[in-house]
């Protein structure tokens, strides 16, 4: 039998591409509603009530307006938003958090999907953070470049305008230099740092993928600890992942202007990493990712499989 499964706002960009991902499984029913009546709130209940799982695709009320809709219905909820992500009551939808996470997420009532640019960032610092390989006070700075539909809808239209003329752009946009991003405290609080991290994020001429850097300073390091021990801490922690590579430590002998190419994993639901040092002592930790794969649908469908008990690579193989 299969899983009823409700998308609310899957005309959205996140919502798109999940519904892209469960529109031919066998394994799932979608529970769809006509166009006109999706701003319904009789008819976006009933399907919020009827499904065995609700993903919301949502702003960040909308979200919270569709788990008082759903109230004491069994439905559990995958909210795709900002609005939960460290709320009580909450499990935090990143699988590979630590080893025992996922059965957290498979029982789960209530899961907050990751955002894009916090999946590098905790996978990256929360294994080397718990091991006492960094200080919960190091330094970190993180330099962020995204594709434009890491903003949904309306980024996306603001950069496919013709008349503005972005897509001809030869740099990348830096954005929310001068405020506190949304993403801090999910990335504070899953990551372990004791602090805010200079968030450096950015937007580039490009539909999806990304690519983030998070610079850790000498002097945040535990003594005697260098890049090799930390490539060392996430090769062994990461070595059973389905969606996680480590690469080799360093630089590529054959490295050239595409190796770091933040489209590399577009399509995919994987995240590669890699450590570099740098002869100063510091290290930086990359990560390339597809903001709508790892970074939001795709890893939206790898909860919804634990959720439901299936196999959770089913239909994020390619």
């Amino acid at each position: 039998m299969s899983a009823r499964v409700f998308i609310d706002g899957h005309a959205g960009t996140t919502g798109l591409q999940i519904h892209q991902r469960l529109a031919g499984r066998s394994d799932i029913e979608l529970v769809e509603i006509e166009a006109a009546e999706r701003k319904s709130p009789t008819a976006r209940r009933a399907a919020l009530r009827s499904a065995d799982v609700a993903i919301l695709c949502l702003p960040d009320d909308a979200a919270r307006e569709a788990v008082e809709l759903i109230g004491d219905a069994p439905t559990r909820v995958l909210d795709a938003s900002t609005a939960h992500r460290t709320a009580e009551g909450w499990v935090f939808g990143l699988p590979e958090l630590d080893p025992e996470h996922r059965a957290r997420v498979a029982t789960a009532t209530r899961v907050a999907n990751t955002g894009c640019y916090p999946v590098t960032f905790i996978l990256g610092l929360r294994p080397l953070l718990a091991g006492g390989l960094v200080r919960a006070d190091a330094a970190v700075s993180v330099h962020a470049l995204s594709g434009y539909t890491g903003g949904g809808k309306a980024l996306t239209e603001r950069w496919e305008d013709r008349e503005r003329g972005l897509l001809e752009m030869v740099y990348e946009a830096p954005y929310a230099l001068d405020r506190r991003h949304k993403h801090i405290p999910e990335m504070v609080r899953y990551s372990g740092l004791g602090h805010d991290p200079h968030f450096l994020p950015s937007v580039g001429p490009f539909a999806c993928g990304m690519r983030v850097q998070v610079s850790i300073a000498a002097s945040g390091l535990a003594r005697g600890v260098g890049a090799e021990a930390i490539h060392e801490a996430l090769a062994a922690r990461y070595a059973d992942e389905p969606f996680v590579r480590v690469h080799p430590l360093g630089v590529p002998a054959d490295a050239d202007e595409s190796t770091f190419d933040p489209r590399g994993c577009n399509g995919t639901n994987r995240i590669e990493l890699r450590v570099i040092g740098n002869p100063s002592g510091h290290v930086l930790l990359m990560g390339i990712l597809d903001n709508l794969g790892k970074g939001a649908s795709g890893n939206a469908v790898q909860c919804l499989n634990l959720m439901l008990g299936l196999a959770e690579t089913a239909g994020l193989e390619a």
